[in-house]
């Protein structure tokens, strides 16, 4: 029966050429993008990574996927905001920031899984449908979400994940938004620093209750279970003091301003 069912969604589900997005699950997304047959790729266009966009087709469904292989480690890189120590740019960031996503059930980023491709090991992430532009195109052309509100609560959250990661190359190109005003973040590459301290804790405004509560309950075994062999023990205990500064960061807020002023609800995909 459950076989019959999926079926039926496959079947149902059609191409991003031209029609209605898909509906899979996430387990359903990874499945798609760890099996189905590569038919063709070219260069994403975008970011400083060579990312390339890939169409894959399974014999049913057939979706596009972004594909880095970018794994670089160096004792110092120059970069225009200064010298960085212990420089990492890697795809394995982006599969370990996508099952921190998963763990904490924030579903801010589109589904990440490794797989070889072209004979590198890669991340191969789901392209996000019906997408309206990144940040930068949203702002250029006025965009006004219609639930102004709702849209800020996402990207609240959005600075709260990159804080946590210290992920130093998110921007503006990297925050996509679909037709439905879901809030996605992608390329995490540069993500993951060793670094104790928050990036830019003025980025932290308000946080989703769920969320906050999932950082509460964050600790070393469940991260190294989730986690592994994508980060390092100390890229782990470098996320966990970020937790504990966001954490108390927003319970001194809370202490001053109130839960209401400081506390919001992620809305619902």
């Amino acid at each position: 029966m459950k076989f019959m069912f999926r079926l039926a969604v496959l079947l149902a589900a059609v191409s991003i050429y031209g029609q209605e997005p898909v509906k899979l699950t996430r387990a359903e997304q990874e499945t798609f993008l760890r099996e189905a047959k590569i038919e063709k790729m070219r260069s994403a266009r975008k970011g400083i990574t060579d990312s390339q966009q890939a169409t894959l087709f399974d014999g049913k469904l057939r979706h596009d996927a972004s594909v880095q292989s970018i794994d670089i480690a160096k004792s110092e890189f120059k970069t225009d905001k200064g010298t960085e120590l212990n420089f990492k740019d890697s795809f394995k960031f982006n599969i370990a920031a996508y099952r921190l996503d998963k763990l904490m059930d924030l579903n801010l980023m589109p589904v990440y899984i490794e797989r070889k491709i072209a004979g590198k090991t890669s991340s191969v992430g789901w392209w996000v449908d019906d997408v309206i532009g990144d940040e930068a195109d949203r702002k250029k052309k006025n965009m006004t979400p219609p639930d102004v509100d709702a849209f800020n609560e996402q990207m609240y959250c959005v600075r709260v994940l990159v804080q946590l990661t210290a992920n130093v190359d998110a921007n503006q190109g990297n925050l996509l938004t679909d037709k439905n005003w879901n809030l996605w973040i992608i390329d995490f590459t540069r993500a993951f620093r060793l670094t104790r301290t928050l990036p830019n804790p003025k980025d932290l405004v308000k946080i989703d209750r769920k969320f906050l509560k999932a950082l509460r309950e964050l600790n070393e075994p469940r991260l190294a279970e989730a986690l592994r062999p994508y980060v390092t023990n100390d890229e782990i205990k470098s996320l966990l003091k970020r937790r504990d500064l966001i954490v108390q960061h927003f319970d001194a807020d809370m202490a001053a301003k109130g839960e209401a002023a400081v506390l919001c609800n992620l809305p619902t995909r």
